[in-house]
Parts: structure tokens; sequence; C-alpha cells
């Protein structure tokens, strides 16, 4: 598991990256990678902008957790933790990649997209069908078009792939310059088409000050629904 935090979060604002912001008592990164902790696997790689996890030190996690050294843009991070991954892992092993400004990842959807990048060799991410009305707009910001929303989905993450290929993906997309907003762009870019794994509405990317508090409601609700569930298992 590779989770790129390299990033200064600029539409955010503030001095302080978006991810080492506090969210419900510990910070976003830390969160995140509660979340991913139980979902199998074999480390959590983390890049940050100097490979020092000392923002993370203190979380007890069964995962082993691994900092090296991110990129100067997220395919440059990700690059850089498969490569820390070379000596270990083989062509076809699996690797997920999750934003570490989510978090808010149930652990069920985790294994879900997961299950199925294990049974299309193009690989899978989570994400949601478009909803809203979609608007184009022109350069003086008034709308040019309503685009046909069928077919169109939100991409979230994880996102996972074969090493090799995703390996492969992202060294040909960086070298040709190529706009790799996410993973599946770079794999889409070899002529692959990744599977589409349904994702909750609360996963979502805390990008503006308003959404960690969004966050903040998602961690809470969640947190009562397990308790819920729980109640519900021990009372027969």
């Amino acid at each position: 598991m590779i989770v790129p935090a390299a990033g200064r979060g600029t539409r955010f604002g503030g001095e302080c990256p978006k991810q080492y912001l506090p969210l419900a008592g510990e910070t976003v990164l830390a969160q995140t990678l509660r979340r991913l902790d139980g979902a199998g696997a074999l480390a959590i790689l983390v890049g940050t902008a100097d490979g020092n996890l000392a923002m993370a030190s203190s979380l007890s996690l069964k995962t082993p957790l691994r900092g090296f050294s991110g990129g100067a843009e997220r395919a440059l991070t990700v690059l850089n933790g498969l490569r820390a991954l070379a000596t270990e892992a083989h062509a076809d092993d699996l690797v997920a990649v999750h934003d570490a400004a989510r978090p808010c990842l149930r652990l069920a959807d985790c294994l879900s997209v997961v299950a199925a990048a294990a049974a299309c060799p193009a690989g899978a991410l989570l994400a949601r069908p478009v909803a809203d009305t979609v608007k184009r707009a022109d350069e003086a910001g008034c709308v040019a078009a309503t685009t046909d929303r069928r077919g169109l989905w939100l991409a979230q993450t994880p996102q996972v792939f074969a090493y090799d290929r995703l390996k492969t993906a992202l060294e040909e997309g960086v070298a040709a310059q190529a706009a790799l907003t996410d993973e599946a762009s770079a794999v889409e870019r070899l002529g692959d088409c990744p599977r589409l794994v349904m994702g909750h509405a609360d996963n979502i990317k805390i990008t503006l000050p308003e959404d960690l508090r969004m966050a903040e409601l998602y961690l809470a609700a969640q947190a009562e629904e397990e308790t819920l569930r729980h109640a519900d298992r021990t009372r027969f």
C-alpha cells in the first residue's frame, strides 16, 4: 500500500499541509493510516516531503509502516514508492495507492477494490457515478455546455494495479509529461480499462477547509454505525 503524502495542498491554503491538520483528535494522515490498517497489506509506505514519518511515529498499527521521500508531484511520489519496493515486489503483486487526505475510507470498500483488482488484469479503483448535472464553463466563467453525465464517474482511492504494470505506466507517463491526475489515468495511457468499483460517498478527499468539518461528521457517523453493529452482534 502506497500513500502519497508529500503534497503542499495549495488549494486548501495555510502554512500546514492538509494531511497534518488536526482531525477528530489526530492528524488527517493518522486517521487515514488507521483506516488502511487491517486491509491485508504487507506494509504501508508513506511518501513525505523528506521521507520522515515522525508525525505518524506514535501510531500503533498491525501493518508495518515505512517512509520514503516523495517527489514534486503525485506521480513522482508514487513512482518513488514503487521503486522502494523494487527488491521485494514481484511483477504481478498488487499495489494499492490511497490518498493521504481521504481519512474516511471504509475497510469494506478497501477490501472490495483489492478483490476486484485481483480478478481484473487491468486493475481497479473505487469511484462514484456522477449524480449532479455537469456544466462546462467558458473562459469568462459562463456556461458553455451541459455535459451528458451518463457513464461519468468520480474517481476515488484506493486504486489497485499489478506492480509492474503501474510502474511502467507511471514511468512512461512521466517521460511523456502527460497529465497524470491519478494512477488509473497512467494505466489508461497503456490501453488498459480498469474496473470501476462502487465506493461510498463519505470517502471524501479533503481539498478545502470545509471538507475537514465534513470528514469529522463522517467519522463520527461511521463510529456510531460500528457501535450499533457491535450491539446487534452481542444481543443474540
